[in-house]
């Protein structure tokens, strides 16, 4: 089929090359320049595992390209993907701004059936507000069109899994010839297809990410209470996860979610909520949990350090979570502020994300080029992102690397008792 995708940011172009790989001619829309020049070069601007190569192999084989021309994308395809950014508002509620730019552009290029979709994030009746921002704009053409909700549902970090093999794949429509071209479309993903109405679509993406951040917050919570026990959050989040009614995952306690998806998301759920007359209560709490987490976490390395001032301390992780170098939310950035402010000289270590890092950062963070580099004489090392090259560091090399032997895990990625009988003073969540 031939697929328009318009916006290459993280859902954009990820969905566009899973779409080419499946035997799609997809082109990519974007108003950046900059970003469609480089990737018709090949250069990525995310950091996504699998992602470069997809794009790259799609590129060559021709199934995949790139244009700032809106028109160029919507004449010849019969499918449109709206993927542009519904960032959040100060009221919690999504700018739709873009959505409904894209949608007017959409009209005045259309000159045959279209099936417009959007993959974005958006508030329930907003595919009734696209439909009708079309009729306006097609004036009185007589063009055939469907709009429908088709929600993703990608983890960073394994976007490309969930893309190719997704658990489910969810399409609200309001005709039977738009449900039977998109599950045409989406045959070769093997998916379980979930058709509905377009409401009950755009309120099944905002309900599953709140109920994820409501587990997270959930869990967080508990192990507040394992703390002042001296009960152990592991143990306690193994014993309620293998309950299959309540699953192991988002059962990982920490210092609570960011990201571009979960905090929008459920601030976005709350005000939609409220535009409909009803007050999320549990959402609220949701948010209130999340924030006090972080703060949690900061007042623990101050106890564990008492004297923050001068004090050279190093935070391995900076990206909201492993496998990906989106800085967006992260509660890093929380954190190192407040240790900034308190007079730390902080040394930084991710993977990945130290470049978009250094323009959301204190500036006089100093970043490292490796993880141990950045431990010459600390006096303290604070775990904010649980990548794999941490959990498999060189312990014996971190302690003689390091001026005091402290440890504050935010993650729990190391064994408690492994770390006290390698001398560290070791501090974790919940534990």
């Amino acid at each position: 089929m031939k697929i328009c995708v318009i916006g290459t940011g993280y859902v954009g172009l990820v969905t566009g090359t899973c779409l080419a790989e499946t035997g799609n001619t997809v082109i990519c829309v974007d108003n950046d320049k900059s970003k469609i020049l480089s990737l018709k070069n090949g250069v990525i601007p995310i950091y996504e595992p699998e992602l470069e190569e997809f794009v790259k192999k799609n590129i060559k084989e021709k199934r995949l390209t790139f244009t700032t021309d809106i028109q160029e994308g919507v004449n010849p395809s019969q499918i449109i993907f709206i993927c542009v950014s519904t960032p959040p508002r100060a009221d919690g509620s999504a700018d739709l701004s873009f959505v409904e730019n894209v949608a007017r552009s959409i009209a005045l290029y259309m000159n045959e059936y279209k099936i417009i979709i959007d993959k974005s994030t958006v508030p329930v009746e907003t595919g009734q507000r696209v439909e009708e921002t079309i009729k306006r704009q097609l004036k009185d053409k007589n063009i055939e069109f469907d709009v429908v909700s088709n929600p993703e549902f990608l983890r960073e970090g394994s976007a490309i899994h969930d893309s190719m093999k997704p658990d489910r794949i969810v399409i609200g429509v309001s005709s039977q010839k738009a449900a039977d071209i998109l599950t045409r479309l989406y045959e070769p993903f093997q998916a379980k297809i979930i058709i509905t109405n377009i409401k009950s679509a755009e309120i099944i993406k905002h309900a599953s990410n709140s109920f994820l951040a409501t587990k997270i917050s959930f869990i967080n919570e508990v192990s507040r209470i394992c703390e002042l026990s001296g009960a152990n959050i592991e143990e306690v989040a193994l014993g309620m996860g293998l309950d299959p009614r309540i699953g192991r995952q988002f059962l990982q306690t920490g210092i609570g979610y960011g990201g571009s998806c979960f905090p929008k998301d459920v601030s976005a759920f709350i005000k939609i909520s409220e535009e409909l007359g009803y007050d999320f209560k549990i959402l609220k709490a949701v948010e209130k949990v999340n924030a006090e987490q972080i703060e949690f976490f900061i007042k623990k390395i101050e106890k564990t350090l008492w004297i923050i001032k001068d004090k050279k301390i190093t935070v391995w992780g900076l990206a909201f979570k492993p496998d990906t170098d989106d800085m967006r939310n992260a509660p890093s950035i929380q954190i190192i502020e407040a240790l900034v402010k308190d007079g730390a000289e902080i040394h930084a270590y991710d993977p990945v994300a130290m470049e978009k890092a250094r323009s959301v950062l204190p500036e006089d963070v100093v970043f490292h080029d490796d993880i141990y580099s950045s431990l010459q004489g600390s006096e303290a090392l604070v775990i904010a992102t649980e990548w794999e090259d941490f959990k498999n560091a060189d312990l014996d090399r971190v302690m003689a690397l390091m001026e005091q032997p402290i440890v504050v895990d935010g993650r729990n990625i190391f064994d408690p008792s492994l770390m006290k009988e390698k001398g560290f003073m070791y501090t974790s969540i919940g534990r």
